[in-house]
């Protein structure tokens, strides 16, 4: 009997889309790294806060991580 091939992890998405143990994928939100001086104080503070993936995102991606 062959073996089955298995999928490789993405390493670079692995590290930007984390699993929650519910079993959604956490992203960062973009525009937090720099320049952010001009962003009002409370788009700072939603931005620090991570959002969850699509669903249609979520079926291409869950491969990957």
């Amino acid at each position: 009997m062959a073996k089955k091939n298995k999928m490789k992890t993405h390493k670079g998405s692995a590290k930007v889309f984390r699993k929650r143990k519910s079993g959604s994928i956490k992203i960062t939100r973009q525009g937090i790294l720099h320049n952010t001086g001009k962003n009002s104080a409370k788009r700072s503070r939603q931005k620090r806060n991570g959002s969850t993936l699509n669903k249609s995102d979520y079926k291409r991606i869950k491969e990957l991580i």
